[in-house]
């Protein structure tokens, strides 16, 4: 898989977070289904519990517009250190992601990155397959 793109995309993203209480800008890329890629920003609120996360905003564009299954996902905050999804964010990659061996590119800079897979940063998912049990 090419990173770049996703990389890129996310670094993008974050310059668009509206972060006016944190000051933690965060962007996101997400590649779907017909390798289209979708990006988003953290969008705070002064009501904290409705601020979203610029991985569920990225994942919610997409789904949005016919998309359902993630393939991989790049994520970006401060640009000097690694910045992880959080826990609701996993979940809902979780929901979207076929297996849980797609690819979450955790991003310091253009030129530092880690590449995980979903079940190395959520093990022991809950997901729908548990609901069929």
């Amino acid at each position: 898989m090419e990173y770049e793109k996703l990389i890129n995309g996310a670094i993008e993203a974050r310059e668009y977070a509206y972060a006016p209480y944190s000051n933690f800008k965060v962007g996101a890329a997400v590649l779907m289904e017909e390798d289209k890629i979708f990006t988003g920003c953290n969008i705070e609120n002064a009501s904290f519990g409705a601020t979203n996360c610029a991985e569920r905003t990225a994942i919610f564009k997409g789904v949005a517009e016919g998309y359902k299954t993630i393939k991989a996902v790049a994520v970006t905050g401060d640009p000097n250190s690694y910045t992880f999804p959080c826990g609701i964010c996993r979940q809902v990659i979780a929901e979207f992601a076929e297996n849980g061996d797609i690819e979450i590119i955790v991003v310091k800079n253009k030129n530092e990155y880690m590449i995980m897979t979903l079940d190395e940063i959520l093990p022991g998912s809950f997901t729908k397959k548990d609901l069929n049990n």
